[in-house]
């Protein structure tokens, strides 16, 4: 495996770092949510590997699963955008409203598993 993807692949800091902006979240409002400090919130972020228990009070604080988390990558969504975008007969539309909407249902989809599995 490349160094490259294995540090894609494994960086939950970066992980969350990303989910957190393309969520619109400053890491002041996730520190208040989780009831700590901005500079825990970036230290974090700078992590990675993190604790199981901290990743899911995480991801509950972002609206993901600590799944949706471990598995995230942006050339997901951005193949999602594209595809999105090459199919769209739409002529005006917003990229953020999109990355959001395809991000929203990557998680939704994302926490069907999660739930097909608990049940197994």
């Amino acid at each position: 495996m490349e160094t490259s993807e294995k540090t894609n692949r494994m960086h939950l800091g970066r992980k969350i770092s990303r989910i957190r902006e393309l969520r619109g979240m400053k890491q002041e409002a996730l520190a208040s949510e989780l009831g700590i400090s901005q500079q825990a919130i970036s230290k974090l972020e700078q992590s990675e590997e993190i604790e199981e228990s901290t990743l899911e009070k995480v991801a509950k604080a972002l609206g993901v699963t600590s799944e949706g988390i471990k598995h995230f990558t942006e050339e997901t969504i951005f193949n999602n955008i594209n595809n999105f975008h090459d199919n769209s007969i739409q002529n005006n539309f917003n990229p953020i409203e999109k990355i959001v909407e395809l991000y929203e249902r990557l998680l939704a989809s994302e926490k069907e598993k999660n739930e097909l599995l608990r049940k197994m």
